[in-house]
């Protein structure tokens, strides 16, 4: 059994404890190139979304995370990868293509960071990119309940997997100056009407 399999196992346990709910799980395909794009409102988003979906996914992460002591060696050996944020950073985007080139799941947080009113922000264009040139369908994915998860998210914890987009589904109209944009924001509205969890 791999540390993925282990760690998955107990956070699973962990969660089902709290009351953790599921809906959509059969929107996640089962097989080649996949982009979770998921909200982000806690650093516990990445194990609730992973602990949701049956295949393993691969988190991109700011680099900062993996500074720290133990904790960095854990993300990496999880399978986590990280990112300079605010800069095109090409080592990350090289291994985002490799994972989903090799038919693997990349789980991303378009917004950028985490929203400090639980409010969904705008996506980042970068999204749109690993898309194209990966053939990766994008799913929507809404996480509830995860921030202060420990003290108040008994109950709470909930994850709502959307529907795959693709690049053939989600056309740019003409006149639209910025294509990529678009996309993503098209994107961030297919989370945003996700229903609310049951």
């Amino acid at each position: 059994m791999t540390l993925y399999s282990f760690a998955k196992i107990l956070f699973r346990l962990q969660f089902r404890l709290m009351g953790w709910k599921v809906q959509g799980a059969e929107n996640m395909p089962t097989k080649g190139p996949v982009i979770l794009a998921i909200n982000h409102v806690s650093l516990w988003d990445p194990l609730v979304a992973a602990s949701s979906v049956h295949r393993q996914v691969a988190f991109m992460a700011k680099e900062e995370l993996f500074e720290i002591p133990v904790l960095g060696s854990i993300f990496s050996k999880l399978g986590a990868f990280p990112v300079k944020r605010g800069q095109g950073d090409m080592n990350a985007i090289r291994q985002s293509l490799a994972i989903l080139k090799g038919g693997g799941v990349l789980g991303l947080f378009p917004e950028g960071t985490r929203s400090k009113t639980g409010e969904i922000q705008k996506g980042m264009p970068g999204m749109v990119l690993l898309m194209e040139k990966s053939q990766a369908s994008v799913v929507p994915v809404k996480v509830y309940g995860t921030a202060n998860l420990l003290t108040k998210g008994w109950g709470k914890i909930a994850i709502i997997i959307g529907k795959p987009l693709t690049a053939q589904m989600l056309k740019v109209p003409d006149g639209v100056e910025n294509r990529r944009e678009w996309i993503a924001d098209q994107i961030m509205k297919a989370m945003i009407e996700l229903p609310e969890a049951k």
